[in-house]
């Protein structure tokens, strides 16, 4: 019996470990690091991509590894003393969030949003083209997506394009954009390298810190 239930508990473990539910001791809370980044959480509500609400945001907060909350308060120095702020949109994004990006590139009839966010690109499309993936970066705890903040007018800098957006207008070396929206990407693109980030080719938004703790994990708990 002892060996039963030795072999059990050890079981339930494993499962338990597979599952990555439970949120680990180095994930913070942003605000609990640094307060005055702003967050938007677009998965929480209806502006974004599918028009709904995504499955596991529970709450307009951001989580983030601890590393990379540090990372940002020291973006977030530079940029206060210009007047200016990060306004982040997503940081850890759970698997089941991942899932339901999935399950609704599937479904090609739903096209709500399909004007404002991929007006060129088939829904058919969205997977070959890699803008839907089963596993996302996101998902590992050090992966951001953000742009900056004018405090004075408490409005986004233009970047050329709106976040989320799927197309060549997106990619942050796109060149048919105005002098002062390059200007802007670049910024946001030298700021983030500065401090240990590392840019995507295809999201002028989307930043991985360097040397993450959890590369190849991938958590599920709710971000609440």
């Amino acid at each position: 019996m002892k060996y039963l239930v030795v072999i059990s508990f050890f079981l339930f473990t494993i499962t338990h470990q597979g599952q990555n539910n439970t949120m680990p001791k180095d994930f913070v809370y942003l605000d609990d690091i640094d307060n005055t980044i702003q967050v938007e959480l677009r998965y929480f509500g209806t502006h974004n991509f599918i028009g709904q609400k995504i499955d596991g945001y529970k709450n307009n907060c951001l989580i983030v590894t601890k590393k990379t909350a540090l990372a940002l308060k020291e973006v977030q120095k530079i940029l206060s003393i210009k007047g200016l702020s990060l306004k982040i949109y997503d940081g850890y994004r759970p698997q089941q969030a991942v899932d339901h990006f999935v399950r609704w590139a599937k479904e090609v009839n739903d096209t709500l949003m399909k004007k404002q966010y991929y007006p060129k690109v088939s829904k058919s499309e969205l997977f070959k083209r890699g803008y839907i993936a089963s596993k996302s970066g996101h998902t590992r705890g050090s992966t951001v997506d953000l742009t900056i903040v004018d405090l004075t007018t408490n409005k986004e800098l233009d970047m050329g394009s709106p976040y989320d957006f799927f197309g060549e207008a997106s990619h942050p070396f796109y060149k048919d954009i105005t002098k002062k929206q390059k200007d802007n990407r670049m910024y946001l693109r030298e700021i983030m390298l500065l401090n240990g980030f590392i840019p995507y080719d295809n999201e002028w938004w989307h930043f991985t810190l360097t040397n993450e703790p959890y590369p190849k994990t991938y958590f599920n708990f709710s971000v609440e």
